[in-house]
């Protein structure tokens, strides 16, 4: 045991002695070892090359494919660390949750927590730097023993709406959909989980301002304005009896943020309102999945509604392949006409995903999307690898990609 000056030198004149300095100093690590003794840490490492010929990929106006805008270039997309105590089954249980973000895509969270950011379009970009850092999440969960038990999480957490998540890699497909863009990423606030039963469990929440304005989400409240969010999310899963339909599910939840209402004529400062539903499907064909998801966005500030329909297949080969299909409808209406540059969307997204080392999750992926009125994509025309000179119109794009996640 090694002790430091001032416990050798009251040692030496008689005021402490060395064996309660040891039984203090092995109470201190005792302590410690209780408080991290369920603490895990984990994450990943996100890497891409992305390739978009013909048009470049870049659009003047329309939906992003993923955070930022990382067309034909080689990128790390993030580093995430999180730090984990999960909560036991005890009634009045308690952890906590801090998950960090490294690299370009940490700013497109909107989290006030970021620095840096990275060139973009869509609903939750508009960012222009490559060092970046930022709080994905940290929250604290606590139970409190009514009924079944609620589950809170207070702090900064992951939205409670969406098929597909912040996390890529546990989404089926490389690039985001058009539903996701149109959604709120993160919010900071409370929210409490309640599981009624195996079938049926509830999710509410209050949070900061989530809406930015002009159609798009932010975590950062708008002008100083505090515009509260208030959130509710039902999920239904299909138990054991339902045969191969058992852990289907079933999940519907709406966002609404207030606005200001500055001016009620207008719907300036009006805030917006989000809806989704999402289902997942099993088959008796155990290989064979299915998903839909629908987004709907009211933003009332600036008279705009979009909606988006998106359907997905998964076919699982074995173990380590799977071949992943995702098409999307997006309808937009009032100001988003003129905003996104086209009345109505569509895309289809092929991608075939390989396990083949151990931890580490590869994809190839292809991604077309068509505009059905107007010309919205432009080209670079930056580089050799462009066909059309820059600024050239098109209604469509095209998207290969190609992305490594190595898991800790």
């Amino acid at each position: 045991m090694k002790f430091n000056k001032w416990t050798l030198g009251l040692a030496a004149v008689g005021v402490v002695s060395l064996t309660s300095a040891v039984q203090a100093d092995e109470s201190k690590i005792s302590q410690l070892d209780t408080a991290l003794s369920n603490t895990t840490i984990s994450g990943y490492v996100d890497v891409a090359a992305q390739f978009n010929p013909g048009n470049g990929g870049a659009s003047s106006a329309g939906p992003n494919y993923n955070f930022g805008a990382a067309d034909n270039s080689f990128n790390l997309n993030v580093v995430d660390i999180a730090i984990d105590k999960p909560m036991d089954e005890s009634p009045w249980a308690s952890g906590y949750h801090v998950e960090l973000w490294f690299g370009p895509d940490a700013a497109a969270l909107g989290t006030s927590q970021a620095i840096g950011n990275r060139t973009g379009t869509g609903n939750n970009t508009g960012y222009n730097a490559f060092d970046s850092a930022a709080i994905r999440q940290a929250y604290i969960t606590l139970r409190t023993p009514v009924g079944n038990g609620i589950d809170w999480k207070l702090g900064i957490w992951d939205t409670i709406i969406g098929y597909e998540g912040t996390t890529s890699g546990s989404n089926p497909n490389y690039s985001r959909s058009f539903g996701y863009n149109m959604e709120p990423t993160t919010h900071t606030g409370i929210q409490g989980t309640y599981k009624i039963n195996d079938v049926i469990s509830v999710t509410a929440g209050v949070a900061d301002t989530s809406y930015a304005g002009d159609g798009s989400y932010s975590a950062v409240p708008n002008n100083g304005l505090y515009q509260p969010t208030i959130m509710g999310l039902v999920t239904l899963t299909a138990p054991d009896n339902f045969g191969w339909a058992k852990g289907a599910t079933l999940a519907a939840g709406v966002i609404n943020t207030s606005g200001n209402l500055d001016d009620i004529d207008t719907g300036k400062g009006s805030g917006a309102t989000s809806w989704y539903a999402g289902v997942t499907l099993p088959t008796p064909v155990a290989a064979l999945k299915f998903g839909a998801a629908f987004d709907y966005l009211n933003a009332r500030d600036i008279r705009g509604n979009e909606w988006d329909l998106a359907l997905y297949g998964t076919y699982q080969f074995n173990d380590k392949t799977s071949f992943n299909m995702r098409a999307e409808h997006m309808d937009v209406l009032g100001s988003f006409d003129d905003a996104l540059g086209s009345s109505d969307y569509d895309e289809i997204t092929a991608t075939l995903q390989y396990n083949l080392w151990a931890n580490v999750l590869t994809r190839l992926e292809v991604r077309w999307d068509h505009a059905e009125s107007g010309d919205p994509y432009v080209s670079h025309g930056s580089n050799a690898v462009d066909e059309e000179p820059a600024g050239t119109p098109n209604s469509n794009a095209f998207l290969l990609a190609a992305q490594a996640i190595y898991t800790f």
